[in-house]
């Protein structure tokens, strides 16, 4: 159990970043391609976005499997002729990491790989586990042996010591006794295997490339490597892809899904499409929802760059003010760049972030961000507005009240440190120092997909982060919650 812990851990980032959501991981397959490694290494930098702690890949040439894992982003791991040169095979899976269960280590650098009684099995897991400690305490008294903190080694596991005859007939067993968020793609000595949970909280596409088949986190990654998309792999589905051709499976009962809210506000790049809709034109939706629920007299609307952007200007389109570049981001800041100390935590947003002044000074600003969880960025932002001369500075945030915890693969606060959950909206304002702050409705959000609002009986999408409606249970959430109640029930005594 050391080490595991569950993903509603914040981070302290000398950037900032322990102030934004970030953006689960990226998974990429593919099956039949020369050089399939090289196609993996241009689809996980399209999906760099979704993890940017590690990145690796696994291939298998026919008879063995070939692996490479690294700290760090895709280029400069995996733009090198010696690297790549190893990863021999026509099959290959990949994976982006940012750790939300088990720590940021080489050892928990995915895809994972063992041999089984079955043959190689290598994963790439997009996701959260909700019962993986509950798994993991099992298998440990059962006799495991956990090589890294990650909850994906749960499945592995599961799969090792599943008594069914067959790989395929071992996997689906392991998929049986997982709750929460996964979409997986799998490699083994056959070829693929792709499939996401009954709810289908993270998304995963499928693609033709030729006569090759490609898996993908987003859309986008395959047109970065010249793939057309073919359809969603469904929530609950497994896709299997060998020498037979392609096949289907549903092995569980049939859920209404329950994707991500999440990746319409923030996490997909804006090229992508989910749900099939385009994430750049929900956001520009969005923004005008915001408009019509909360306009305020202004100058200019400016973004916080770059997540802000599209709901920015479907803002400055609806309300009828003029879209400006307020902020210019840096694009050259890196987490290896900055060093600890208090000096230059202190000046972190401003080597993200830095106010236009010639624009901005004497002007009334509606300032657009995608979200608030604790606060001190837009704390930040707001004061070096005002610093350069901006007159009022109105926030909108394009999403609903951040209030509770992910526990479906993003890495969140706890709630203890969330803004909305610790604050009211005049409260929030305060703190933050702007003139005025409004956030989108859920309803306003739910508009902005399509829908008249939301279904309160049977929401369309996982929206638990702002309505605290979880989908699933929270074995180990609700472990540890009995834990703390128990410690104090007996420091009462």
């Amino acid at each position: 159990m050391a080490g595991l812990q569950p993903c509603a851990g914040g981070r302290d980032d000398p950037l900032g970043d322990d102030d934004r959501f970030h953006e689960e991981c990226g998974v990429f397959g593919v099956f039949g391609v020369d050089q399939a490694a090289a196609a993996v290494a241009l689809g996980l930098h399209a999906l760099q976005h979704r993890g940017q702690e590690a990145a690796g890949i696994v291939s298998f040439d026919g008879s063995e499997f070939h692996a490479h894992r690294a700290m760090g982003h895709v280029a400069g791991n995996f733009d090198r002729p010696d690297v790549m040169g190893e990863l021999k095979g026509r099959v290959a899976i990949g994976h982006n990491r940012y750790a939300t269960t088990g720590a940021s280590a080489l050892r928990n650098v995915q895809p994972l790989f063992a041999e089984l009684a079955v043959g190689g099995f290598a994963v790439s897991h997009n996701g959260n586990l909700s019962n993986a400690m509950a798994l993991r305490e099992a298998l440990i008294r059962r006799g495991a042996i956990f090589q890294s903190t990650s909850d994906t080694e749960v499945i592995i596991h599961l799969v090792a010591t599943s008594p069914q005859p067959t790989l395929l007939d071992r996997f689906i067993d392991a998929l049986k006794a997982l709750e929460g968020a996964w979409s997986l793609v799998c490699l083994t000595r056959e070829g693929l295997i792709a499939t996401r949970d009954p709810l289908g909280f993270r998304p995963l596409v499928m693609g033709l490339m030729g006569e090759a088949v490609i898996f993908a986190s987003e859309t986008v990654a395959l047109d970065v490597v010249g793939a057309t998309y073919l359809r969603d792999v469904e929530p609950g589905e497994l896709v299997i892809v060998d020498s037979l051709g392609i096949r289907s499976l549903n092995p569980f009962p049939p859920q209404r899904p329950r994707p991500c809210i999440f990746e319409h506000v923030y996490f997909s790049r804006p090229d992508s499409q989910s749900d099939g809709l385009s994430i750049y034109e929900v956001r520009k939706r969005i923004g005008a929802e915001l408009a019509r629920e909360a306009g305020v007299e202004a100058d200019m609307v400016v973004p916080v760059p770059d997540s802000g952007t599209p709901a920015a200007i479907g803002y400055a389109q609806a309300a009828q003010i003029p879209f400006e570049l307020g902020i210019i981001r840096s694009h050259y800041v890196g987490r290896t760049f900055i060093q600890p100390g208090e000096a230059v935590r202190h000046l972190g947003v401003k080597l993200k972030h830095n106010a236009n002044r010639a624009l901005i000074n004497g002007k009334r600003l509606v300032l657009i961000d995608d979200s608030v969880v604790r606060g001190t960025t837009s704390v930040k932002i707001v004061q070096m507005l005002r610093d350069a001369g901006a007159r009022e500075v109105h926030l909108r945030v394009a999403s609903p009240p951040t209030t509770h915890s992910c526990f479906y693969g993003v890495d969140t606060p706890v709630r203890s440190k969330l803004l909305a959950a610790q604050m009211d909206l005049e409260a929030m304002r305060a703190f933050i120092g702007a003139d005025s702050l409004a956030f989108l409705s859920i309803d306003g959000l739910y508009r902005a997909l399509g829908e008249p609002c939301r279904n309160g009986i049977a929401p369309s999408h996982c929206d638990a982060c702002f309505t605290g409606a979880y989908p699933t249970r929270l074995t180990d959430q609700e472990a540890q919650d009995d834990a703390g109640q128990l410690a104090l029930m007996a420091a009462a005594k």
